[in-house]
C-alpha cells in the first residue's frame, strides 16, 4: 500500500447557523484501502462528505488529491478529480436502461452530436467485465433488483474514471447475500487500487470490510484506528461517549388475544399492480411480530393498508376484534386504536415546518384537551409537548422548535413519543431505526420492548435482519407480496435471507 495518501482533508470546518457541523477535522485515505467513517446522527459525517463531493464549501481547511490542493465548487469538480459517490437513496431513472443511466451526462456521441448507444453499451460491458460485475446493459432499472441497482451506481462512478469512491450506507436495503456480494466487489476494487470511504451504522459490517476506521462525535474527529483489535462495543463507546447496549434484552413474551387480524388481504400499488397478494396474519397482545423481506416486496403497501393510507382491493383487517371498513382512512384506523411509526419520518411522520408541539398534536388536535368547542389551545399543546420531550429524551430543541431543525434521531424520538403516548392497541413500526445511530437505535429498541411488555400488539417491518431477529417473538418473511414462511427468532440470517429471495422452503415455526 502506497505510503502517501490519495486524499487528505486538513482542518475542515463548516458552520451553519447555531451549529458547528465540522470542527477542524483531519482525515486521510490511502490508495487501495477501505476507510470507514462512523458517528451518531448529527456527528458531521454527511456534511464532511458533501464538502468532499463539492456540494458544500468549507469555511476553513483544505483538500488535497494525490498531493495537490484542490477546491470544489460543484460535484462536477469532484468528479473531475476522480471522486465518485453512491448515495444511500439511489440516483437512478427507473424507466431508462442500465447503460443509459450509467452514461447519463457523459454520453458517447457519433458525428459529434448524436448519442452512440452502441458505444455506450460496449463501454458498460467493458467496465463490468474488468471489475467482475454481472449487469445487463439493456435491462430497465425498474426491472432489476436493489442489489443490481447499487452495482449500476458504482459503475456510474467507474465510468467517470473515479478512483476514490464514497459509499453512504451501502447495505441499508440489501439482503445478507447481496451485502456479501457487495463486499466481494469492494475487495476487487481495492485490488485494482481503488480507495473507498465506507459510511455505515452497521458495526459488524465495518469490522468486516474496513482497513481503518474514523469516528466523529459532535463535529469533531475522536480518533482513527486500525481494524485489528477493535470491537463493536469499543466503536459504539467512541461514537456515543458511553457504553451502549448492542443486544436487545427482553423477557419472554406474555401474549394475549389477537389485536390485529388480517385475512386474505390484497393491495394494489399506484400503478394498479398487485403488491400484497393474499396475506393473512395475526398479531397478539404482548408480542412483536416481525416482517422481513427485500425492499419492494409488498411491505410498504401492507403497512399503508393497515394504517389507512391505502385502500385494499379485497380482504379484511380487524383491530381489537372490530372489522374495519375496506375504505377506512387513517383517522378511522387511529381512532380504532392503531399507532404508526412510518418508514419515512420526514415525509409521513412529521411536518418539518411545524413546531414540535404542533407535530405531537397532529393526531389529536381536534379532541379535548387540545381543543374544545372548535377552539384550539396552543398553551396546552406546548405543555403536552414539553412533557413528552422530557420523557422521551428529545434533544436539540423545545416545544416551539421547528421539527426540521432536529437531527434524524431526535425527529424519530418525536414520532415515537407521539405514537406511544396515544396508548394504541396496535403499534405498526415500519423501519423504526432507519438511518439512526447506535445510541438512538438502543433507545427505540428499548421503547418497543417496553410497549410490548405493556400489552400492545406490535407489527415490526424492517429491512434490518439483525433488528428483526433481536426484537421479534415471531418472524414472517414476505416475497413478491406473499408470506412465504414463519420463523422463530432463533433462525439465522442466512435462513431468512434465502427466504427473502424466494429460495427458502416454507417453514413453520
Amino acid at each position: 500500500m502506497a505510503a502517501s495518501p490519495v486524499l487528505e482533508l486538513r482542518g475542515i470546518t463548516k458552520q451553519f447557523p447555531g451549529v458547528l457541523a465540522n470542527d477542524h477535522i483531519d482525515l486521510d485515505l490511502k490508495r487501495g484501502e477501505v476507510h470507514a467513517l462512523l458517528g451518531e446522527n448529527g456527528a458531521g459525517k454527511s456534511t464532511l462528505m458533501n464538502i468532499l463531493y463539492g456540494l458544500y464549501r468549507p469555511d476553513e481547511g483544505e483538500i488535497s488529491v494525490n498531493g495537490k490542493p484542490v477546491t470544489f465548487s460543484s460535484a462536477k469538480d469532484a468528479i473531475a478529480q476522480g471522486i465518485g459517490m453512491v448515495h444511500q437513496h439511489f440516483m437512478l431513472i427507473p424507466v431508462m436502461t442500465v447503460a443509459e443511466n450509467i452514461v447519463l451526462g457523459a454520453e458517447p456521441t457519433g458525428a459529434g452530436i448524436m448519442l452512440d448507444y452502441g458505444a455506450a453499451r460496449e463501454r458498460v460491458r467493458e467496465i463490468a467485465r474488468t471489475f467482475g460485475f454481472q449487469v445487463d446493459p439493456d435491462a430497465r432499472v425498474e426491472n432489476i433488483t436493489v442489489g443490481q441497482q447499487q452495482r449500476v451506481e458504482i459503475l456510474k462512478a467507474l465510468y467517470r474514471r473515479a478512483d476514490i469512491l464514497i459509499l453512504d450506507e451501502p447495505t441499508a436495503v440489501l439482503t445478507p447475500q447481496e451485502a456479501t456480494e457487495l463486499f466481494g466487489i469492494l475487495r476487487s476494487l481495492k485490488a485494482e487500487g481503488m480507495s473507498v470511504i465506507f459510511i455505515s451504522h452497521k458495526l459488524n459490517e465495518v469490522l468486516d470490510i474496513a482497513d481503518r476506521i474514523s469516528v466523529l462525535r459532535r463535529g469533531k474527529k475522536i480518533d482513527t484506528v486500525p481494524r485489528a483489535g477493535v470491537t463493536e462495543e469499543g466503536l459504539a463507546r467512541m461514537m456515543v461517549g458511553r457504553d451502549v447496549l448492542l443486544r436487545v434484552e427482553k423477557p419472554p413474551a406474555s401474549v394475549g388475544d389477537p389485536l390485529l387480524e388480517i385475512h386474505d388481504l390484497h393491495v394494489l400499488d399506484d400503478r394498479d399492480i398487485a403488491k400484497v397478494r393474499g396475506v393473512s396474519l395475526q398479531v397478539r397482545a404482548g408480542e412483536i411480530l416481525g416482517i422481513a423481506g427485500v425492499d419492494g416486496n409488498g411491505q410498504t403497501e401492507l403497512v399503508e393498508a393497515v394504517t389507512g393510507l391505502r385502500t385494499s382491493s379485497s380482504g379484511t383487517i380487524a383491530v381489537a376484534g372490530k372489522t374495519m371498513p375496506r375504505h377506512a382512512h387513517s383517522r378511522a384506523m387511529l381512532d380504532a386504536g392503531t399507532g404508526h411509526i412510518p418508514e419515512d419520518r420526514q415525509r409521513r411522520g412529521l411536518v418539518l415546518e411545524f413546531s414540535l408541539a404542533e407535530n405531537i398534536a397532529l393526531h389529536d388536535y381536534c379532541y379535548p384537551p387540545d381543543s374544545e368547542h372548535g377552539w384550539l389551545f396552543p398553551r396546552r399543546l406546548i405543555q403536552h409537548a414539553r412533557r413528552l420531550i422530557k420523557d422521551f429524551d428529545v434533544r436539540g430543541g423545545g416545544p416551539t422548535t421547528r421539527a426540521g431543525a432536529l437531527s434524524g434521531g431526535n425527529q424519530q424520538k418525536v414520532v415515537v413519543a407521539r405514537e406511544v403516548d396515544r396508548n394504541p392497541k396496535v403499534l405498526v413500526a415500519a423501519q423504526p431505526t432507519r438511518g439512526l445511530d447506535v445510541g438512538a437505535i438502543e433507545y427505540v429498541h428499548r421503547r418497543l420492548v417496553t410497549e410490548r411488555d405493556e400489552g400492545r400488539a406490535i407489527l415490526l417491518v424492517s429491512l434490518e435482519l439483525e433488528e428483526i431477529l433481536s426484537l421479534s417473538d415471531r418472524i414472517l418473511v414476505m416475497f413478491e407480496g406473499q408470506i412465504v414462511g414463519e420463523y422463530p427468532p432463533t433462525a439465522t440470517e442466512e435462513e431468512l435471507g434465502l427466504a427473502m429471495i424466494g429460495a427458502g422452503k416454507e417453514h413453520a415455526a
